[in-house]
């Protein structure tokens, strides 16, 4: 995090303390003028991208960790100034022993503290499992997807589901910057080049998906956790016991090395796959299915969920994942 404790005064304001410095544009920033140019950029993202219409019905996904709930505050903001636009908080258990639990009570407290309606749902109640065991059960496969394999493509159903209950026009999720890029990296290093044009926001949704937008997505980590800080947000102060299984990490760590030695690099990154995208885009168009077994949308005869716990011996019953 480029924090920064000079003298020097705030490059917009002029007049107060710099508590901040962005090394990719030079800006000094106080408290107040951080809090309102990182407000600002997120309402130019969401603008940039048509990504709300002022009546949608917004399911935000809400985990416990600093995105979601930096997110959940600056959208409740946001919705007072469009009086028939609803915002909604799901929360996903997934299941993650001495983890998961102190994350739902941070989304908890933060819902009925700004008054937004919340709901639970767990992979226990979904797919009759928790993540514990899919991850315990994968162990007698060969060569078996990471932990966050099945947690992302179980995540994104139980998500789903639970934003069709609340008829749900557009799930909100709180990716930012470093995820994105993190995750343009990982397609081509599994060489899914074809996901690049799937994943934006403005790529228009298959009939049966709700669509999903990203209004942290040009906004970097550090900056987040830095706006959490000021603002005095709780959040979810362990780190996920899973996550040092996962290629996403040493991604990560490359990223941030090359981003302290080339501040802005993250950003180059961005917009060059932002050009690439309507390429990708241009020559795939995905054929959407219905799941054989559960009947939920999908792109193959059986879906990745219902393909991932039959694998594991953990599929509930057929057409039963809700």
């Amino acid at each position: 995090m480029a924090l920064k404790t000079e003298e020097k005064p705030c490059s917009l304001c002029g007049k107060r303390k710099t508590v901040y410095f962005r090394p990719y544009s030079g800006e000094r920033l106080c408290r107040l003028c951080f809090i309102r140019s990182l407000e600002r950029k997120v309402r130019r993202t969401i603008s940039k991208y048509a990504m709300f219409n002022p009546d949608d019905r917004i399911a935000l996904a809400l985990s416990g960790g600093k995105d979601s709930l930096s997110l959940l505050q600056i959208l409740h903001r946001l919705e007072a100034s469009f009086p028939e636009a609803e915002l909604y908080a799901v929360t996903v258990n997934e299941g993650i022993e001495g983890y998961r639990d102190e994350a739902v009570e941070h989304a908890v407290e933060a819902c009925q503290r700004l008054r937004v309606k919340h709901v639970v749902v767990s992979f226990r109640e979904l797919f009759g499992c928790t993540l514990d065991e899919v991850v315990e059960a994968s162990q007698s496969l060969e060569d078996s997807p990471a932990p966050c394999s099945y947690c992302g493509v179980l995540r994104r159903r139980a998500l789903n589901l639970a934003a069709e209950k609340l008829g749900a026009t557009k799930i909100a999720t709180a990716h930012n910057l470093d995820d994105e890029v993190q995750t343009l990296i990982l397609n081509l290093i599994h060489g899914d080049v074809y996901k690049l044009g799937r994943i934006d926001p403005e790529a228009p949704e298959a009939e049966g998906f709700i669509p999903r937008v990203k209004p942290f997505r040009e906004i970097p980590e550090a900056e987040i956790a830095f706006y959490a800080y000021l603002t005095g947000v709780k959040f979810q102060s362990k780190p996920c016991p899973y996550a040092g299984y996962a290629l996403r990490g040493e991604v990560r760590w490359f990223l941030n090395r090359l981003e302290a030695s080339h501040p802005g690099i993250k950003f180059t990154l961005y917009h060059s796959f932002e050009k690439l995208k309507p390429l990708v885009r241009s020559g795939v168009k995905a054929e959407i299915l219905k799941c054989k077994l559960c009947g939920e949308a999908s792109s193959k005869t059986i879906c990745e969920v219902c393909n991932m716990l039959s694998q594991l011996g953990k599929l509930k019953e057929p057409g039963k994942t809700n």
